[in-house]
């Protein structure tokens, strides 16, 4: 893969502050006679350049986490803040602004428009943004250039291998260049060579454009590549640690 232009808009000028803080979060949901809290008092710091993953048993809260993270849903109580604006004191609309410039999104999966060719999967969501044709082709080329598939721009979905769409969701979600980046189970539907090369990649858009990273995975084989594990359980995050840590309490 081809290293940055350098006339490549990256977030490098972001300060080393927190680009992602979730500060004492709660988020419950009525059930039945009661309520049901898929966050209890969540809290987490990711800066600009830091790449975590976050594990847990199914329905522990991480996909709830990574949907208030998104500003996606308002959590019950608890502050969060994206690259330094407070999502809770947006409308509607100011929070779909927020989520449309300052957040990418990874979905488990790529959801890719089959009647769009690679490039056009990044253009037509900056041209969403306002963006001008010509400059959003340019950007859209680059950053498909940087994942690898600088000479399938011209393939649509079911030309691509599985891992290839994955790396088309990767260079779409960094189209608005984001200040976090949030990423649902990205290896799910891969093997594990394909795998491996997703999280690598991962880790190097992490580091070039300075993006706060959050990745849920099941997949532990790869945590060693991000620079921290927080562990979802019951609605509760425990404390990042760091991936070497973590493997000793994973067992």
């Amino acid at each position: 893969m081809n290293s940055l232009p350098s006339n490549f808009e990256v977030n490098n000028s972001v300060p080393k502050n927190s680009a992602l803080n979730l500060v004492n979060v709660t988020l419950e949901y009525p059930d039945g006679d009661g309520t049901l809290k898929a966050l209890d008092g969540v809290s987490l710091k990711v800066r600009p350049g830091e790449f975590v993953s976050l594990i847990g048993p199914s329905g522990s809260g991480k996909s709830s986490l990574l949907a208030v993270a998104a500003t996606l849903v308002r959590p019950s109580a608890g502050l969060v803040m994206i690259d330094g604006q407070d999502a809770g004191g947006l409308s509607d609309a100011g929070r779909t602004a927020l989520r449309r410039d300052r957040i990418g999104i990874i979905f488990q999966q790529p959801n890719l428009l089959p009647s769009l060719t690679a490039v056009e999967q990044l253009v037509i969501t900056q041209r969403l943004r306002g963006g001008g044709a010509r400059a959003a082709a340019e950007r859209a080329a680059g950053l498909l250039d940087l994942v690898g598939l600088g000479q399938a721009m011209a393939k649509r979905p079911h030309q691509l291998s599985g891992g290839q769409r994955q790396r088309v969701n990767i260079a779409r979600a960094l189209m608005g260049n984001p200040a976090v980046l949030l990423v649902d189970e990205p290896t799910a539907a891969l093997d594990h060579h394909r795998s491996e090369a997703i999280v690598r990649l991962l880790r190097r858009v992490t580091d070039e454009f300075s993006v706060a990273t959050v990745m849920v995975t099941h997949d532990t084989d790869f945590v060693p590549l991000t620079d921290a594990v927080a562990e979802m359980r019951d609605g509760r995050l425990s404390a990042p640690v760091t991936p070497a840590v973590a493997a000793t309490r994973l067992g």
